[in-house]
């Protein structure tokens, strides 16, 4: 569950190439919060107490500290403070349905910060065990147009269930009453976007491994207080629910949404698998690209190493390498020629590297975009370098000449080259799908500028001009897309 959104400074391809995970090091996990940011590291928490924390969003490990146990939390900022927020009991935990909601602060989520000390926690809601509802699975949503602070929590045991907080304290709202908003999910989570509230819940079947079915809906209100209404009309206080993220490579039983805005048109989702195939059916933190389409949010899919045409969104041309085009030796074939027709006709294969590769400079040859006719210099390998790092949005990569070592590389003066491939941190690229579909693939630094890059995208400054440039998702000149023919 879970939902905050914050900006970090620092796909939906169907394609058969080995993919590359969303995170590494030892990043188990159940009922994550929305990941939060704190002094530059990345926390999540999860049911039982305790958490995971990343230094870059790509590697996370055990370390991040939450008191109370229970279950399912989730964290916000506000101000300069921490809300965490969670359910102690409730779910069938302990054998009941009794259950209790609690909120408590923090000034700093880093354990081994001076500051590190939570409040005194406060009972915000709860559920007797006989009601048709169970205290537990919050989620939290502070609404960026009025300020108001909002909860939603429940399971299917029962109803979800809305109540109001006072953003000041963590306390309930005096005189607020709880408003049922769905049926048939859990693990719920409140997002706002464009003027809609999205409730997203899990739905399906949890805690069974690789045989548990957990995926997540969506529907959406123009009220926070809904009603949360899917794609077709049906109201979640019904069961309805538009499919979000479902179980595929080998992974399943998705829950616990949240979603991080990195940049503008660069956002992720966070969530758990229930069961990852690769890493002995363990419960995993999951970080996807989240896509918006016709206004609704779809998990977009894991970037994929593999061989591509790199198009611009601009003109749909390719990027290329500068060299001279090599002409096919091929026997015309006219139509008009009725006994050259009649013939059998015979496949072409496709121009090889080592027909042309000759005729290439040896040193460092730039780059330009132009008509694709699948030939060796517009076939570029991308690959994860999981070991160089990574971000929120997956691992860096190398992009070099299907066949070759000759690596895509920033330039000082921020421009284009390639070169071959020494694992310099110019020659690591970031591949992040955009909300559109889109992608944004930007150096991971710039060489003679201090630190990462965070500012400069592949841009494409003509036609058949691609430069370094300030990143612009409103513009098609900072979008590209990976085509695998």
């Amino acid at each position: 569950m879970k939902t905050k959104i914050f900006f970090l400074s620092i796909v939906s391809l169907c394609l058969t190439a080995q993919k590359a995970d969303a995170q590494i090091g030892e990043p188990y996990i159940h009922d994550p919060s929305t990941i939060a940011e704190c002094e530059g590291k990345y926390y999540t928490f999860g049911t039982g107490g305790g958490g995971l924390i990343s230094e870059d969003g790509w590697n996370w490990h055990g370390g991040a500290e939450r008191p109370g146990g229970g279950a399912a939390p989730d964290v916000l900022k506000i101000g300069d403070r921490y809300l965490v927020i969670y359910g102690a009991t409730g779910g069938g935990l302990g054998g009941g349905h009794s259950g209790r909601i609690l909120t408590m602060w923090n000034k700093t989520l880093d354990p081994k910060s001076p500051d590190f000390k939570y409040t005194t926690a406060i009972e915000v809601c709860s559920s007797d065990g006989m009601e048709d509802q169970d205290a537990i699975d919050p989620g939290l949503l502070l609404d960026p147009t009025t300020g108001r602070l909002w909860v939603c929590y429940g399971t299917y045991f029962g109803t979800i269930r809305l109540i109001e907080l006072d953003p000041a304290t963590g306390k309930r709202v005096a005189g607020n009453k709880e408003l049922d908003i769905a049926i048939d999910c859990e693990a719920t989570d409140l997002i706002y976007r464009d003027g809609w509230y999205y409730l997203l819940g899990t739905h399906g079947t949890c805690c069974d491994g690789v045989n548990s079915t957990y995926n997540i809906v969506v529907g959406r209100s123009r009220q926070v207080t809904g009603p949360y209404v899917d794609n077709v009309g049906r109201d979640m206080f019904h069961g309805g629910g538009k499919m979000v993220i479902a179980a595929g490579d080998r992974v399943c039983g998705p829950g616990h949404f949240g979603r991080t805005i990195i940049d503008e048109g660069v956002e992720i989702m966070s969530c758990h698998y229930e069961a990852d195939f690769e890493r002995s059916g363990r419960s995993v933190l999951g970080i996807r690209p989240l896509l918006w389409r016709n206004g609704w949010p779809v998990a977009g899919d894991s970037f994929k190493n593999g061989t591509y045409e790199i198009e611009s969104e601009r003109r749909g041309y390719a990027l290329e390498l500068a060299v001279d085009f090599v002409r096919m030796n091929q026997e015309r074939q006219g139509w008009f020629n009725r006994d050259q027709m009649r013939q059998p006709v015979k496949p072409i294969p496709n121009q090889t590297l080592q027909e042309v590769e000759g005729t290439w400079p040896k040193d460092n040859v730039g780059v330009r975009c132009g008509d694709y006719m699948f030939r060796p210099h517009q076939k570029w390998t991308v690959t994860a370098k999981p070991e160089a790092g990574g971000t929120l949005t997956g691992p860096l990569y190398a992009i070099t000449i299907e066949g070759t070592n000759r690596a895509l590389t920033a330039t000082a003066d921020l421009e284009l080259t390639t070169r071959q491939f020494d694992g310099a941190k110019e020659q690591l690229w970031r591949i992040e799908q955009l909300t559109d579909g889109t992608f944004r693939i930007m150096p991971y630094v710039i060489p003679g500028q201090e630190g990462l890059n965070k500012t400069y995208c592949l841009y494409s400054a003509g036609d058949s001009t691609p430069t370094l440039a300030t990143y612009d998702f409103n513009s098609d000149n900072s979008k590209w897309n990976f085509r695998n023919h």
